[in-house]
């Protein structure tokens, strides 16, 4: 089975990975399956995690939404 780490996930939902980790905090996306390795903990991004994340990003994340352009 394949296995995704954070980094990868959001690079191919195109997304950065402060978005996809704030998501995470927010509860907008499910947690995946965490391993430990000696002492820090990592996520382990399956084919299904990576597909609801992108089904959140296509729902919820507009493209081009960023600043708003400021006034001169």
């Amino acid at each position: 089975m394949r296995t995704y780490t954070t980094q990868e996930v959001a690079d191919r939902i195109g997304v950065s990975k402060k978005t996809l980790l704030r998501w995470l905090r927010e509860g907008k996306v499910s947690e995946p399956r965490r391993v430990k390795f000696d002492g820090p903990s990592y996520r382990i991004w399956s084919l299904l995690d990576l597909k609801a994340a992108r089904r959140h990003k296509e729902r919820f994340y507009m493209k081009g939404r960023g600043r708003k352009k400021q006034r001169e």
